[in-house]
């Protein structure tokens, strides 16, 4: 499969959440993929980061499944075995290169351990950089956690996914937002739909004040369920308070939605990504944009080997089972 000729905004945004393929989020911080690595027993390294995400993006036929792939700068910037720049290599095996751009969380004052998102600063200039190695798109994710939302939280992380959003479009990348409300904590599931639903609307908010292109942007949010220390709900009762948020929330410019997986198991988030797509009247593609959901097992199997095959496979069956979902 080759890369579409993808050469505006609106089209690269379609084709990152259309025709059956999700989103692969390979774009931990090196801190994060430092310690996922040495759970494993594999030595951090420069070296360990590229090869393991080096075995991830040669996986033979992943662009049958996926349609692009988020990368942290690190990563980014680095080669692969045989010369090629990481995202040269993703596109010439049909799939978009992206790059995380946010650069983490902070308190916010006087809002009771609310969030904000960081990386504003210097990120036209990031963004140029990026743009001309070849980024197609790039992400930022903001956090919500239910038992610290509020209005002004909401506010202030939509103005930074805002001005996020109208940056990335002004240097010809598509931008994800991610406005993600946590699934940890025992709340129920009308307290996760308040949460997700205060959320988007202040980001839709901001983002129709910035003057931002709703049809070249992909919205990348959280399934509406309890708490995982909550009692768990039905399939049918996550999707329908999923659809029922997104319904009155996201507008239908939007032309496409990568759900998160939120630390959930891949079997359930694939199960709600397959009924969500069989809801009639949905006005968006909906997708998947999974990270450890997909590639947990996989870094788990290669363990730091030479032989890398395995692992490639584990992967191609997560990505196959969740874009089967969509299809």
């Amino acid at each position: 499969m080759t890369t579409l000729p993808a050469t505006t905004l609106a089209a690269v945004a379609q084709q990152l959440t259309g025709g059956g393929r999700g989103i692969l989020a390979a774009d931990e911080s090196i801190k994060t993929m430092s310690a996922r690595l040495e759970q494993e027993g594999i030595p951090a390294s420069a070296t360990t980061r590229r090869d393991y995400r080096e075995l991830l993006l040669t996986a033979d036929g992943l662009a049958e499944w996926i349609s692009g792939i988020i990368l942290c700068d690190e990563t980014f910037g680095q080669d692969l075995a045989d010369g090629r720049a990481f995202p040269v290599a993703a596109r010439e095996l049909g799939i978009l290169p992206g790059i995380k751009v946010d650069t983490g969380t902070t308190g916010l004052p006087g809002q009771g351990g609310a969030l904000v998102t960081e990386g504003l600063d210097g990120l036209g200039a990031r963004l140029a950089s990026y743009a001309e190695r070849g980024a197609a798109f790039a992400k930022w994710r903001a956090v919500f956690d239910v038992r610290s939302i509020t209005p002004y939280a909401a506010h202030a992380n939509g103005h930074a996914l805002a001005r996020y959003a109208a940056l990335c479009q002004q240097h010809g990348i598509v931008p994800i937002v991610e406005p993600e409300v946590l699934c940890t904590g025992d709340h129920d599931l009308d307290a996760s739909a308040q949460a997700t639903r205060l959320a988007l609307r202040s980001v839709f908010a901001a983002l129709d004040a910035a003057g931002v292109d709703l049809s070249g942007i992909v919205l990348k949010p959280n399934f509406v369920t309890p708490g995982l220390d909550a009692a768990p709900a039905s399939v049918d009762d996550v999707v329908g308070a999923t659809f029922m948020v997104l319904r009155e929330t996201v507008p239908t410019a939007v032309p496409g939605i990568a759900f998160l997986s939120g630390g959930q198991p891949t079997e359930q988030v694939c199960r709600y990504l397959a009924d969500l797509t069989l809801l009639a009247g949905r006005p968006w593609a909906v997708t998947f944009s999974f990270g450890r959901a997909l590639v947990s097992a996989a870094l788990h199997t290669w363990a730091g080997q030479a032989e890398v095959g395995a692992a490639q496979q584990v992967l191609l069956d997560n990505c196959r089972s969740a874009a089967e979902a969509t299809r």
